[in-house]
């Protein structure tokens, strides 16, 4: 499987909900950097991450663009998000299965056969417009 193939199947099981399919994709020293806070160091860590987003968000992922430089171990992803909000989170707006539609990217790492890295980014203002 090529890097790029190793990306693309990682967002295709994200769109399955296969959470168990993309934690075999990533390297066990995975960093998630997040749009917002702290990143995320192992896959512990980002393991949480994807049982939270499960518990608060249902996403689908379209109009999916797949960028790469010439080394072929960077990744930039442009996509839509298709979502809706199931449960709050702390500091964010009430959840009561409000839809939104919202544009995002993310930058990956590709390193001995393992996504590495994964930095997302997305409008959070915008994001808690239309949920608010």
């Amino acid at each position: 499987m090529t890097n790029q193939e190793l990306i693309q199947l990682y967002y295709k099981h994200f769109n399955s909900q296969n959470w168990d399919g993309m934690l075999s994709l990533v390297a066990d020293s995975i960093a998630h950097e997040p749009n917002q806070g702290e990143p995320r160091i192992g896959i512990d860590k980002f393991k949480e991450f994807l049982e939270k987003m499960d518990e608060c968000y249902e996403e689908k992922l379209t109009d999916m663009i797949f960028y790469s430089e010439s080394t072929g171990q960077k990744f930039a992803c442009e996509f839509i998000v298709n979502g809706k909000y199931k449960k709050g989170e702390e500091g964010l707006p009430e959840a009561h299965g409000q839809t939104y539609i919202l544009p995002a990217s993310a930058f990956l790492t590709v390193e001995n056969g393992k996504i590495c890295r994964v930095t997302t980014n997305y409008n959070l203002e915008k994001w808690i417009e239309l949920v608010s």
